[in-house]
């Protein structure tokens, strides 16, 4: 496999060094790119650079995965608008093992000579003195030259309250002395990442020029995008998290499963292994019968299997086909207590003692009484009548009763009156 050529037909590539495919048609390269753990576990957002490593080294080359300790104590300016607060050493020890964990489940750390690599800047950075730094790195590369990256023209140009600090401003200098680092000690040739790392990426090509007359390489990814411009990886309720206690599988499969037609072209591209061919048939596939959403449900299996489980993603395409009226109530009775509140999250709740429930209920006074889940007992009974009441996803009559024996997870009822009006009552 070609690497370049595979990045070329995915969209992968915005900028590339000049010489960087013949360094790679050479030799087996060792390549790495800079993950910043400013949290204990990876987003979405980062997927396209841990995908450029799984590409990387599926073409047979070595992929190193470096984890920002050092850096992220100090904050990359480049995209941003203002200074992030540091992390105390503790917390970034968390982050870093927790990432670890997560990029085991793409790239292989146990097997032959490119099996992939994970190292910590904060290794070689701890025992660095300042006057050390100035002496060793700071005096190859000029104010000037550092001053003409747009990542800090953007900042000095902005509002000057917030302006850049010498922290931040040093910040290509240390990722540079990173770059400068592993070329020394791993032989690495090539820094990978996204459009915005182009000026910190291409100050380590240039450090290492300077300091050992050596050559390394430089390529970025595009900044990934959504059709109706919107931030990719963004919902309302923030970032598409890889950990499950942030992100639910179940919300994970449906952010995929949710991407527009344009959206869900690209991102098959990106996220996924699937060849060309594959691709192409399934867009082909797509065009033919939009409304089918192939492409999407092949996307967010191929992805929720991956980043999750084969059983994550069954069990949130089991709570996708309740939610759209396909599902048992036999599937209903067997989600987890998580997955059934991410599936009716924000339809109306109501709670009701245990103990009205022990006696049995009868379905008119259950929604129409005291709890008032529907306006009346009158309006239950016109309900009932005309067929539209349902509880767990089987349709009732007004001589059903309500006891301990029809909760799920042995706390929830789930009522639905219509097609589309959900309510979920929940016992205390």
């Amino acid at each position: 496999m070609n690497f370049v050529e595979e990045l070329k037909w995915r969209g992968m590539i915005h900028d590339m060094m000049p010489g960087t495919e013949e360094q790679l048609s050479k030799e087996m390269t060792t390549a790495y790119v800079g993950i910043d753990p400013t949290a204990d576990s990876l987003h979405i957002g980062h997927l396209v650079s841990i995908m450029m490593l799984k590409h990387l080294q599926i073409a047979g080359h070595k992929p190193l995965a470096l984890v920002g300790g050092a850096t992220g104590m100090i904050g990359d300016p480049s995209g941003k608008s203002q200074e992030r607060n540091m992390l105390s050493e503790q917390e970034l020890n968390h982050n870093v093992e927790s990432i670890k964990n997560q990029l085991n489940k793409f790239l292989d750390f146990e097997s032959g000579d490119n099996k992939a690599e994970m190292v910590n800047n904060y290794d070689w950075m701890k025992d660095f003195s300042f006057l050390g730094f100035l002496r060793e790195i700071g005096k190859h590369i000029t104010v000037n030259y550092m001053m003409a990256k747009d990542s800090v023209k953007k900042r000095i140009s902005g509002d000057a309250r917030e302006g850049l600090s010498f922290t931040e401003f040093t910040y290509q200098l240390v990722q540079g002395y990173d770059f400068l680092y592993l070329y020394q000690t791993k032989n690495c040739k090539l820094q990978m990442g996204g459009s915005d790392q182009w000026g910190n990426i291409t100050t380590g090509t240039e450090l290492i020029r300077r300091k050992t007359s050596g050559e390394a390489f430089a390529l970025t990814c595009p900044l990934i995008t959504k059709a109706d411009g919107g931030k990719f990886g963004k919902t309302e309720k923030g970032n598409i998290w890889l950990d499950p206690k942030y992100t639910s599988p179940y919300h994970f499969y449906q952010f995929w499963l949710n991407c527009s037609d344009t959206d869900a072209e690209k991102y098959i591209k990106i996220f996924t292994l699937f060849s060309k061919e594959e691709v192409d048939e399934l867009v082909e596939e797509h065009k033919q019968q939009p409304h089918l959403r192939s492409l999407q449900k092949a996307l967010a299996k191929d992805i929720t299997i991956r980043v999750h489980s084969e059983k994550d993603y069954e069990t949130a395409l089991e709570a996708t086909e309740i939610l759209f009226g396909k599902g048992t109530t036999e599937t209903l009775r067997n989600l987890p207590e998580q997955v059934l509140l991410d599936v009716f999250d924000g339809v109306p709740m109501f709670t009701i003692a245990r103990a009205e429930l022990e006696a049995g209920m009868n379905i008119v006074d259950f929604l129409g009484g005291d709890l008032q889940v529907l306006k009346s007992k009158g309006e239950t009974r016109r309900a009932l009548k005309e067929g539209g009441i349902s509880i767990n996803k089987d349709k009732v009559g007004e001589d059903f009763v309500v006891d301990t024996s029809s909760l799920l997870n042995n706390k929830y009822i789930l009522a639905q009156r219509g097609k589309k009006n959900f309510f979920l009552i929940k016992t205390a």
